[in-house]
């Protein structure tokens, strides 16, 4: 079966349907609030005055060169000037009327007598609309624009000036295309500039995200790798220890290596150029969610999980960020309210995941290890409830802190 392409009209006809019938070359809406659009209503009333008073100049024109009547020069004067109503709203719809005003200008002309075919201002009237058209259509638009003009002045215009006045009307549709390829060259210009700051300010971007990454590796990951170590030696160094002295140290270097295994991720993350890179590690999951709570009931934590079976399984940027939401909050719960009981519950409400923390009140002598937070961990732990379109709130609870979280089910996995 034939395609399509091979019925399609070749460009030149495509550009004279456009002309003839077509869709218009309408000017751009001016931006609100800008000079030109508090400017343009009131240019309405003094632009009609304009036409009613180049309309009755073209009447009385008329009327003494071909002596015609009031009404009959009336209409001829205004079929040359209508196309001012459309010329800087609908370019295309003002030639339409300019070129039918050529025809129609030309009437009861005794052409044998070397009668001129339009009055003045007809002519400035028709200049204006085919330089406009050729600054807003497209290139094979104005050379149609031009070829169409030779028919009524090699028609109407004596024969010792048709040439003239046709090269005049040209001149002008040339010069508007030239403004059109100029306009164009800016636009495409601005549009380069603009793309060129983009990728100024992406590489800013980059570069602060490599920067961060080079102080995280030697300075955080450094002292991670320091505390792993110790926490290996200990037992090594010191003798004395008692076993469960021994498990703790060594329960310490665990977590250490992890948070370091953790970082070198997160540090692959800032260094890469591209942030929608696939992660090329596994993350954790609500699957995981029972180890996390059970590393933290060894570090002595009293906390406790309560979930259950969630079908179909969370999208992986729900788990993803359920895992982080209790993470954090047990972290909190650990540092601002050492040996409170904790409780987390994870269960699917309404299309979506609900999450909650809640630890009760601190034992009486227990001490802060963080009394001054800075916030981040509720503010990273909101951030991630909301990009997935969820809710996220923290307050006090029953003597003690409570954070909730509602995440959708219905994640769209990029």
């Amino acid at each position: 079966m034939p395609s399509a392409s091979r019925f399609r009209r070749p460009a030149p006809l495509r550009d004279l349907g456009r002309l003839v019938a077509g869709a218009d070359y309408p000017f751009p809406p001016p931006r609100p609030g800008s000079r030109w659009a508090r400017t343009r209503p009131w240019l309405v009333p003094p632009g009609l005055v304009v036409i009613v008073a180049l309309t009755a100049g073209g009447a009385a024109y008329l009327q003494t060169q071909r002596d015609l009547s009031v009404e009959i020069a009336t209409l001829l004067s205004l079929s040359g000037t209508a196309p001012l109503l459309f010329v800087f709203w609908r370019p295309v719809i003002a030639w339409r009327f300019a070129y039918a005003g050529t025809f129609i200008g030309a009437l009861w002309v005794e052409r044998e007598n070397g009668d001129w075919p339009w009055n003045p201002v007809q002519v400035l009237v028709l200049l204006l609309v085919f330089g406009v058209v050729s600054a807003r259509a497209t290139g094979g638009t104005a050379l149609w624009v031009a070829l169409l003009m030779a028919i009524p002045c090699f028609r109407f215009t004596p024969d010792n000036n048709a040439f003239v006045v046709w090269l005049l009307f040209l001149v002008v549709i040339v010069l508007g295309d030239q403004v059109r390829r100029r306009t164009r060259a800016q636009q495409s210009l601005e549009v380069q500039e603009e793309i060129t700051d983009l990728a100024r300010a992406q590489r800013a971007v980059l570069e602060e995200r490599a920067r961060i990454a080079r102080e995280m590796h030697d300075v955080v990951a450094h002292h991670m790798s320091m505390i792993a170590v110790r926490a290996e030696t200990a037992p090594y160094r010191l003798a004395e220890l008692p076993g469960p002295a021994r498990d703790e140290f060594t329960a310490i270097a665990d977590a250490a290596r992890e948070t370091l295994a953790d970082m070198r991720r997160l540090l692959g993350v800032l260094r890469t150029s591209r942030p929608d890179d696939p992660q090329l590690t596994p993350q954790p999951t609500l699957a995981d969610l029972p180890t996390l709570i059970a590393t933290a009931s060894r570090a002595g934590m009293p906390v406790t999980l309560e979930t259950d079976e969630i079908e179909p399984a969370p999208p992986e940027p729900v788990s993803l960020a359920a895992y982080r939401i209790v993470q954090e909050a047990v972290a909190n719960a650990g540092r601002h309210a050492p040996g409170a009981v904790v409780r987390v519950t994870v269960f699917p409400e309404n299309g979506a995941l609900r999450v909650t923390v809640a630890n009760g009140p601190a034992p009486a002598g227990s001490t802060s290890l963080s009394p001054a937070g800075s916030g981040h961990g509720l503010m990273g732990m909101r951030e991630r409830a909301q990009a997935l379109g969820g809710t996220f709130v923290a307050m006090p609870s029953r003597g003690g802190f409570e954070v909730s979280a509602t995440l959708p089910l219905a994640v769209e996995v990029p």
